[in-house]
């Protein structure tokens, strides 16, 4: 098999070989990839009320398919992400997307629930490329650069996580909320003969076998704290994001009488918070993570307390969206920063201890914040939110009391000096 190699300029190569692309172009590949695929992860937060009557459930019960594909999206990055270091990422990513794609038509035509949660859950766990990706990334970019690649990727990713909501409103005004779910299975096929022409073939990291790959996930634990508080405070995080999103359909279908189109709209502003991506990166090449790191948890905690307290107004909401998204996007990517600048040889399996964390602190987030909202409203999902980005500033904090630690991260992921 012949290996795809990354040349400054797109040039065709000897027939039968496959073509040269520049890095630039690979990584915006590598970014619209990252958007469409995570994206399935998000298309039910708006549709929960639709589920709901379609099958006859609660809306408690319609919740579980937020927290059923964010925990099949962890299990995925426990036992399938590692292998990016053991195979060739560009094959691997390939039929990953082959896989969701199947998975993704199921659920569309699913007749009873349990099947379409089932599907869930294996669109959570197939939709592991993303993990596999952004790692690939970092490894491509020059190391001084390695912020701003990251950041590019994460923008596509951010994208697809933000425009899910609305593209997936709009397709079920329109053609009914089954309809997306169809329409992400041709994506995910187009995606896949997408990635298979323009990647390169990357040679594996360790030809260590799988069950030993799994358990050298367990050192890289106990022996790099910079992994574990990052980790842990992006888990954090993104539980106050999940609750956000999983429970505001329902504030604004109930209380402020939003049509579908209405929360396509509403999800579309939060949009903004894309910005943060580049942003966070660059700046995390300037040495300047740590203090980006706290300001961006604080404004955290400050939008989830704002989202309870502007219930009655959909511009604060709004506004609260977007001060939300471009905290956890930030904080993520500055500490995706530093985890792959710890070790390259094993950046699939610090990226596998590292996303596995974080979903399964957004996954118990979305079931608690879908219990709240049921049982007592809006306002409690969003203090339940603001609690969860407080615990963050805690790890922070704790982190700085360790005497410079995030320094230290700093400087590792970035060797030309910041």
């Amino acid at each position: 098999m012949s290996i795809t190699t990354v040349g400054r300029r797109g040039q065709a190569t000897r027939s039968g070989e496959p073509r040269k692309y520049s890095l630039d172009a690979v990584i915006l590949t590598m970014a619209i990839a990252c958007g469409l695929t995570v994206a399935n992860l998000y298309y039910a937060q708006p549709l929960l009320a639709l589920i709901a009557a379609t099958f006859g459930i609660s809306r408690g019960a319609a919740a579980t398919v937020v927290t059923v594909t964010q925990l099949g999206y962890a299990v995925g990055l426990a036992f399938l992400v590692p292998l990016g270091d053991r195979l060739d990422n560009r094959r691997f990513a390939c039929w990953a997307l082959l896989a969701v794609a199947v998975a993704l038509a199921v659920a569309a035509l699913s007749p009873v629930f349990p099947l379409f949660l089932l599907m869930s859950a294996i669109i959570g766990v197939t939709s592991v490329t993303v993990q596999v990706l952004v790692p690939f990334a970092a490894r491509l970019a020059p190391a001084h650069q390695r912020g701003r690649y990251v950041g590019r990727v994460m923008s596509g990713l951010l994208l697809g996580i933000l425009l899910a909501r609305s593209v997936a409103s709009v397709a079920a005004a329109t053609w009914g909320w089954r309809s997306i779910y169809l329409i992400s299975a041709v994506a995910m096929l187009l995606l896949a003969a997408a990635l298979w022409r323009i990647l390169p073939s990357r040679p594996p990291a360790t030809s260590t076998g799988y069950g030993r790959l799994l358990a050298s996930a367990l050192p890289l634990i106990r022996a790099e704290p910079v992994l574990r508080r990052r980790a842990l405070a992006q888990a954090m995080m993104f539980g106050a994001f999940s609750c956000f999103w999983t429970s505001i359909a329902y504030e604004l279908i109930s209380a402020h009488h939003l049509s579908q189109l209405g929360i396509a709209v509403f999800a579309l502003v939060g949009a903004g918070g894309a910005a943060a991506a580049l942003i966070a990166g660059r700046l995390g090449d300037r040495g300047l993570g740590r203090p980006v790191r706290g300001a961006a948890i604080a404004l955290g905690v400050a939008a989830m307390l704002l989202a309870g307290a502007g219930a009655g107004s959909l511009v604060l909401l709004a506004v609260a969206a977007v001060l939300l998204d471009l905290a956890v996007q930030a904080n993520h990517v500055l500490s995706q920063r530093d985890i792959y600048g710890l070790r390259p040889d094993a950046s699939a399996r610090l990226n596998t201890v590292y996303m596995t964390t974080v979903f399964i602190g957004g996954a118990a987030a979305s079931a608690v914040s879908g219990a709240l909202t049921e049982a007592a409203g809006w306002t409690a999902a969003a203090l339940f939110g603001a609690a969860l980005a407080a615990l963050a500033g805690l790890v922070y904090g704790y982190d700085l009391a360790r005497g410079g630690g995030p320094r230290t991260a700093d400087a590792s992921s970035d060797p030309a000096g910041s």
